[in-house]
């Protein structure tokens, strides 16, 4: 067991290191980025506006027509706020330095394009299972838009695996640890609860999961910022040094903690974006399912809230964890992931600041494990149909359980392994087709936005205006084919 953890801990090194993912990821961000005029300037503004504007805690119920904009959005959300948010940027600190922030944020602003571009190829190539369901995410368009099915099959195998069971089994390790830590509970009956909230939603589908997103992701990210917020106003004189802290840290990461963690610029780097990365999701594959079944007017706006999901993960919830830690001074080179940020918690609120983490941890892990089947669930659809969703449920529950009392760290290496494989089938479909991409925000923009309809308009049912788009952009790119084949 552990000659194969060594192996794989190894092949995450050269997959998550800097001559593979990193800058395959960061160079699609770059990439989009540019081709998209910075569409994550320029249009943040109406993105914020369209998710929030009709913000509603109950909003029409989900089903075989899709969710609504927010619900797809706090899918989403669900999924990418997880540990990352909470114990993934305490691992950045201690390894990369404080410095590794700036680099999580580089990481987001140009990933926010990434996802943008993913969003919207979800849209565009969503189509109805043989129910009627409104279905889509990478499979779809790597099978339909580069007509390449065998990558479809692999991206889907990596991803049911890598979310569906692997995936789920960190983040119910990683509730029942902390509940374990900070309130003494044993961690089999952890795994109990956990399989049975898990069941109850997954029975109730796309419904369920849809009403349970869009109620509990508000109320999840509120209740950990505000607490971090009170923790960070108790400590405002720190506040300006902790920013010191990262820009320094960023190209000086022994400077910035007087040689405390010995960290490199190519380690800040190296731990900053990867971690961001593994956070925010940009270019995985995954948040595509949530937004491919969002019922919008126009593709880009579901992409326009992608970019705002991505803003609440990096640069609201993630940030609030790493300011925490950065301003009580926890940092001593020796502690990492969970336990330094409870650490933080703890010298800001008391005794009762690692039963706060404990149970926002278990809150933004639990809306992982949801988001995650959601996706894994679709991928299963996509390869079998609908008879082995029920054995599917069946199985996520006991890898939910088995994560929840298993303290294994070749799970956690196998996770970060198939998170990691299956980037490079879906970065392979979302370049091949960015000019796609680009078509459809020029329509948004300059068709669309001209009619002057409302923003938040009362219908939410697919419009006849979006159907012509799409066959619009794929005459448009059949004829470029042939331009080029005759060239």
């Amino acid at each position: 067991m552990d000659e194969l953890t060594a192996i794989v801990r190894d092949i995450n090194s050269i997959l998550w290191g800097p001559w593979c993912l990193i800058p395959i990821l960061v160079g699609a961000g770059i990439f989009f980025t540019f081709k998209l005029r910075f569409v994550q300037i320029r249009q943040f503004g109406r993105a914020f506006r369209h998710v929030f504007g009709g913000f509603s805690l109950k909003g029409e119920k989900a089903g075989s027509h899709g969710m609504t904009s927010f619900q797809s959005l706090a899918t989403a959300v669900a999924a990418q706020v997880g540990t990352g948010n909470l114990a993934g940027v305490a691992t950045a600190i201690a390894m990369g330095g404080p410095g590794a922030i700036f680099w999580m944020w580089l990481a987001a602003f140009f990933g926010m394009s990434t996802i943008f571009a993913e969003a919207v190829l979800g849209q565009l190539y969503r189509t109805k299972d043989p129910q009627g369901h409104i279905t889509g995410g990478p499979a779809y368009y790597i099978s339909k838009g580069l007509g390449f099915k065998p990558l479809a099959t692999i991206f889907s195998v990596l991803i049911i695996i890598a979310l569906g069971f692997i995936g789920n089994m960190v983040q119910a390790n990683s509730i029942s640890t902390a509940f374990q830590s900070a309130f003494n509970i044993p961690t089999w009956v952890s795994g109990l609860f956990i399989i049975t909230l898990a069941g109850f939603i997954f029975i109730g589908g796309i419904k369920r999961i849809a009403g349970f997103a869009e109620k509990m992701v508000p109320l999840m990210a509120s209740v950990y910022v505000l607490g971090s917020v009170y923790i960070i106003l108790s400590f405002y004189n720190m506040i300006i040094p902790a920013f010191e802290q990262i820009f320094i840290g960023a190209f000086n990461p022994t400077a910035a903690t007087g040689g405390v963690i010995g960290a490199s610029v190519k380690e800040a780097i190296r731990y900053g974006v990867a971690r961001g990365l593994f956070s925010n999701e940009a270019g995985m594959g995954s948040t595509p399912h949530a937004h491919a079944v969002a019922r919008v007017k126009h593709p880009a706006e579901q992409g326009l809230a992608a970019i705002i999901g991505l803003f609440i993960d990096t640069f609201v919830v993630l940030n609030a964890t790493a300011i925490v830690i950065l301003v009580t001074g926890v940092v001593d080179g020796h502690t990492t992931g969970i336990v330094l940020t409870q650490n933080a918690f703890i010298k800001g609120m008391g005794d009762a600041g690692s039963g706060f983490v404990a149970i926002c941890l278990f809150f933004a892990a639990f809306t992982t494990i949801v988001g995650w089947y959601f996706f894994a669930e679709q991928n299963v659809k996509y390869l079998f149909g609908y008879k082995p969703l029920n054995a599917f449920s069946v199985l996520v529950l006991a890898f939910l359980m088995m994560g929840s009392f298993l303290k294994v760290d070749l799970v956690w290496e196998l996770a970060d392994m198939f998170n990691g494989l299956m980037v490079i089938p879906n970065i392979i479909a979302v370049i091949g087709l960015y000019k796609l991409v680009g078509r459809a925000l020029q329509d948004y923009e300059d068709n669309f936005l001209q009619d002057k309809r409302p923003m938040f308009g009362p219908s939410e049912k697919l419009t006849n205006r979006f159907a012509s788009l799409q066959s619009a952009i794929r005459r448009t790119r059949r004829k470029a084919n042939q331009s080029d084949e005759k060239v």
